[in-house]
């Protein structure tokens, strides 16, 4: 890469980053991998999250153009979420992340601990 051509970290890339790659974001990224999900079974599927949480990580992801919301007409009326063509580019990069996360989580761990065991001699918080 020429350093003409380097990456640069600006504030749109942290917010959008910021708002797809979320703790609740991906959970929600990789149900709709797999298939259109109405909001209750995206409930079921991640049971940690709030319904407030869900919805607001729902409309980010809506926004930002990766899902769709499609309302169905059935009595009541009910919403499915699907991921879009967009959000479906975002699963490469993200297996790529998980992938190293999992090959390094050995050596971050014995980093941690270093570090944590460092700490308690120094006395620091």
């Amino acid at each position: 890469m020429d350093t003409n051509d380097e990456l640069r970290i600006d504030a749109p890339h942290r917010e959008l980053l910021d708002q797809v790659l979320d703790k609740w974001s991906l959970s929600v990224l990789n149900e709709l991998c797999e298939r259109p999900c109405r909001f209750n079974e995206l409930r079921r599927a991640i049971p940690q999250v709030t319904q407030k949480s869900l919805t607001a990580t729902l409309r980010r992801l809506e926004r930002n153009g990766v899902i769709e919301r499609e309302v169905l007409p059935t009595r009541p009326v009910a919403v499915r979420y699907r991921i879009t063509p967009l959000g479906k580019t975002l699963r490469p990069p993200i297996d790529t992340l998980l992938a190293w996360a999992t090959e390094n989580l050995p050596a971050i761990a014995r980093a941690r601990a270093a570090f944590d065991s460092t700490d308690e001699e120094t006395g620091d918080c």
